[in-house]
């Protein structure tokens, strides 16, 4: 076979991911906290990016008249005829004052160390005490061996199980274990609810308690189950992670809904939630001087013309954004208005396909569109991916129904059910059947794990 070099035109198709491409697929995924911190670094960064404020009032058309050699300006001029940008409603704003200002609270070592403080007789006994709270986990235990606290500061055992006696005293209560069974009969100490059965039950039977096995545990311990079931529900009662009271307190993360849905005149009206960042505009200063080409270097003119491409992508990436979440959330809304008026057991099984179609994008643009965004209905809040499930066939030629509808009837079915004799998951689905639902026992199954409810023996009361 002989080999030769040989020059051919072959036409291919290709999708080029340019940075301002990846940008606006970014800005679309992001939620509204995310955007707002986005915007803010932007703004940092880019010269000629500034927030509009609410008294300034451009003349875009003047503007655009007078400076129409520069074609970059004039594009983005045009664009933002049809839209004021710069909308911010400063009176809004909240009004600063004492009542808006509030402390920080208290890390566990904080609180442990200020009660410490109130009950250590002596020095020693605050050093000692020092070194176990510090000792001390994020979930409240002891993460240390007394021994080895003991060798480590130099003193008697007794010394350091004397101060542990003073920290487990201390609030939040259980803390200072050094083991779940320990942690649990601090509490029921302290709430004065400690009994021989109890204790035997936490230190011997924490497997059975936990598997609701309380007919072995009963039989094992020679006593009526039903009291068997009274220690039970007492101890569940209790904190197993007492210390998570007080830790990642800097971590709370609030939900802002991305969309609003109100209730107008009998009409459902959707309101996207762009409240919380700033309105951008160009930077009329850098504007101006991109008008003169001529006086500054070439290497000058290039980085404002990368600035100010930028700048003008940002605001149409985050327009874009507003109108995709417009789109995709009007459409939810029209196809779950029975969910809207009436609750959860008329919500209409929908997928990514079926949005994508009625808006005319592609199924990812949905996708990354309901990613991390929450909307508040009449119904309560709900992340958008909620409205999203597979649909189930039910009986008398009735339409597909929602997966989070069966759950639903299932819940409802369990709580009516005589705690005395629950009811098994075939038992379940034959109930369903009856009632127009067509599903199988292993559906009820998987269902029911996923809500977190127990199996039939875990439920069983005594």
């Amino acid at each position: 076979m002989k080999l030769v070099q040989d020059i051919s035109i072959q036409q291919q198709q290709k999708l080029l991911m340019t940075p301002e491409l990846r940008q606006a697929i970014a800005i679309l995924q992001m939620s509204t906290l995310e955007l707002n911190e986005y915007i803010q670094r932007e703004l940092e960064e880019n010269p000629f990016l500034e927030e509009k404020e609410a008294e300034e009032n451009v003349d875009y058309e003047k503007e655009a008249a007078d400076n129409s050699d520069n074609s970059k300006l004039e594009d983005w001029l045009d664009y933002y005829n049809d839209r004021d940008i710069g909308f911010l409603n400063r009176e809004a704003e909240t009004e600063k004052s004492f009542e808006n200002f509030f402390a920080r609270r208290p890390s566990l070592y904080e609180h442990l160390e200020f009660q410490l403080r109130l009950s250590c007789k002596n020095r020693d006994e605050l050093v000692i005490g020092n070194y176990l709270i510090g000792s001390i986990d994020n979930n409240g235990y002891l993460g240390m061996d007394l021994k080895e606290i003991a060798s480590h500061l130099e003193v008697n055992l007794e010394q350091v199980e004397e101060v542990l006696e003073i920290v487990h005293s201390f609030h939040p209560h259980g803390v200072g274990a050094r083991d779940l069974p320990e942690c649990l009969l601090l509490q029921l100490k302290h709430y004065g609810k400690e009994s021989f059965l109890a204790r035997v039950m936490i230190e011997q039977h924490m497997d059975d308690l936990a598997r609701c096995r309380l007919n072995k545990i009963a039989q094992a311990l020679s006593v009526p189950v039903h009291q068997v079931q009274e220690i039970s529900d007492l101890i569940r009662t209790l904190d197993p992670r007492p210390g998570l009271q007080y830790s990642n307190i800097n971590e709370i993360k609030y939900i802002i809904p991305d969309v609003f849905v109100e209730k107008v005149e009998g009409e459902y009206i959707v309101i996207v939630n762009d409240f919380h960042f700033p309105r951008l505009m160009v930077n009329q200063l850098y504007g101006n001087i991109l008008r003169q080409p001529d006086s500054f270097p070439q290497d000058t003119k290039k980085y404002l013309e990368d600035k100010m491409g930028s700048a003008i992508w940002l605001i149409r990436s985050i327009e874009q954004r507003r109108m995709t979440l417009y789109k995709v959330a009007r459409c939810i809304v029209d196809i779950q208005s029975e969910f809207l008026d009436k609750g959860i057991e008329f919500l209409k099984p929908l997928n990514l396909r079926q949005v994508a179609t009625i808006v005319d994008v592609h199924e990812s643009t949905v996708s990354r569109a309901t990613t991390n965004k929450y909307i508040q209905t009449p119904q309560g809040l709900f992340e958008l991916k909620y409205f999203f499930g597979v649909g189930l066939e039910s009986g008398y030629g009735r339409e597909k129904v929602s997966s989070k509808s069966i759950k639903r009837k299932v819940e409802e079915i369990i709580a009516e059910e005589n705690s005395l004799k629950p009811l098994s998951d075939e038992a379940i689905a034959q109930l369903l059947k009856k009632r127009g639902y067509r599903i199988s026992r292993r559906t009820v199954t998987k269902y029911r794990q996923e809500m977190g409810i127990p199996a039939t023996t875990s439920r069983k009361r005594f």
